[in-house]
């Protein structure tokens, strides 16, 4: 049964809403409704991420059904590790694209919870930096040297100079972190635990 606060964190007035298969993980996890606001706002910012990307690099091959998915399941292993939504830890990564996996989402869907941290990493694709890059711009912190990576990916496609491809990135990135008080406020609003405070 879903506690009013995560049903409240899922439906509010906010970001985005996630895509229904998400939200019924969630759902079906009983998860801690600062979760699911949190997954709210990084799945908001990598949907206008997708969507810069596809309007000012329509060349780049995006699966954005994909990195949608992704950004909105990204944490989700913190269901099953419910200190790291509030201290470090790492576990969530591993812990959520297992429970993904086990209950049948795809691989192609399903690599963001494992990858979403390691995007340094090989074997990392333009999804995974779009999605590591949502999980710290929906903030306003800013990784200089995941956002160099996405530009060269970014410059090889598209033929720009990299310091073009960089502006027009930085540009999107500061009008996306000048948001970051709202998200944060979002996600504050509703508790850590899953016992609904409302």
């Amino acid at each position: 049964m879903t506690s009013d606060g995560l049903r409240r964190a899922l439906t509010d007035p906010g970001p985005r809403p996630l895509p229904e298969r998400a939200a019924r993980l969630l759902e079906d996890l009983g998860a801690p409704p600062r979760l699911a606001a949190h997954l709210r706002a990084v799945h908001d910012v990598a949907a206008e991420l997708v969507a810069w990307a596809a309007d000012r690099h329509p060349a780049l091959a995006v699966d954005a059904e994909a990195v949608l998915f992704g950004a909105a399941t990204h944490d989700i292993g913190k269901a099953l590790h419910p200190a790291e939504l509030t201290g470090p830890g790492a576990e969530h990564e591993r812990a959520g694209h297992a429970l993904l996996r086990e209950r049948g989402v795809e691989e192609r869907l399903a690599r963001f919870a494992r990858t979403h941290a390691s995007w340094d990493g090989p074997d990392i694709g333009v999804g995974d930096l779009l999605v590591s890059l949502a999980d710290n711009v929906w903030k306003a912190k800013r990784v200089p040297d995941l956002e160099q990576r996405l530009v060269d990916v970014l410059a090889a496609v598209s033929g720009q100079e990299k310091w073009q491809v960089f502006m027009d990135l930085d540009d999107v990135c500061d009008r996306l972190a000048a948001g970051a008080d709202r998200r944060l406020a979002f996600q504050s609003a509703y508790p850590a635990g899953t016992e609904s405070t409302a």
